[in-house]
């Protein structure tokens, strides 16, 4: 590994490190999607968090793809949320390694429909998939742009190398998101806990009675660093152990009483063919206007 491609990954990782200290969950990945769109040789990117399908899910959009892509029609729209050629590519099998849509699709790629609406929106002819690693179909992850030549075999493997980093982002922004659901909205009392947004997500999964090691696996982390969040936690609440962490952070407010609903819906599932864009680069359906 080259010293440039070890320099692009310690900045990615100190870069994952500031957005995890951001408590808005909706604000995790518009954070990474220039440094990401940057590191992978990129011009701008697209970020799928929820289903890979023409017809429903969350189009993340980088501000330099926001405007054109809003002049898209319905058909057109379809033809780029299909993520041709990859969608297939990753449902055949549990292979998650990124890869170009030159090297996937050969020459078909160059006179496919989605090259066409590239070429015609925002004059890119070239596409690498980033998708998270474990996910299945539907799958979730990014889908890098640029003009001219293809990405570069180094770009990919920092594609590669991101990949966990992003996985882990993700999963912050999800614990995040049902904290808010199930505590009701309780930011003020967690900015007087002092607590960090790790530190947040960390303690919602305590109150599901997980092991340091199940928690580590859910974030992406070691169980010693899992370990070291707990001390934090009992030092900023005033407490000794996990039950009465638990009790004392339900009395807060910060963590779901026994009884109170944990799983709500997840974010902006689609309903119908028909969506455009909402202000800050988010592509939904028109019903959520």
């Amino acid at each position: 590994m080259s010293q440039g491609l070890d320099r692009a990954y310690e900045r990615l990782t100190a870069l994952a490190v500031a957005v995890l200290n951001e408590r808005e969950p909706e604000r995790l990945w518009p954070l990474l999607a220039d440094a990401v769109t940057g590191l992978c040789g990129g011009e701008t990117l697209i970020y799928k968090l929820d289903d890979w399908s023409e017809d429903k899910g969350t189009l993340g959009l980088s501000p330099a793809a926001a405007t054109a892509l809003g002049r898209l029609d319905d058909e057109a729209l379809g033809v780029l949320r299909s993520g041709y050629p990859f969608a297939h590519h990753y449902a055949r099998g549990p292979g998650r390694a990124p890869v170009t849509a030159r090297r996937l699709a050969g020459r078909a790629w160059p006179v496919s429909a989605t090259a066409r609406v590239l070429g015609g929106t925002l004059d890119l002819n070239h596409v690498l998939a980033l998708p998270l690693p474990g996910t299945v179909a539907p799958i979730t992850g990014c889908l890098v742009y640029r003009s001219g030549t293809d990405f570069t075999d180094d770009q990919v493997r920092i594609a590669e190398r991101a990949q966990p980093l992003l996985a882990a982002v993700e999963q912050q922004r999800q614990l995040l998101r049902q904290w808010r659901r199930s505590a009701g909205e309780p930011e003020e009392r967690a900015a007087d806990s002092a607590l960090t947004p790790r530190e947040l997500t960390v303690l919602l999964l305590l109150t599901d009675a997980l092991t340091a090691d199940a928690i580590g696996r859910r974030l992406g982390i070691s169980a010693r660093t899992v370990h070291k969040h707990v001390e934090n936690i009992y030092r900023k609440l005033g407490t000794r152990d996990r039950l009465g962490t638990v009790l004392h952070a339900q009395r807060l407010g910060l963590v779901p009483s026994p009884g109170q609903a944990r799983h709500g819906r997840g974010p902006a599932a689609g309903k119908s063919r028909g969506q455009r864009l909402r202000p800050h680069g988010t592509v939904t359906d028109r019903d959520d206007q």
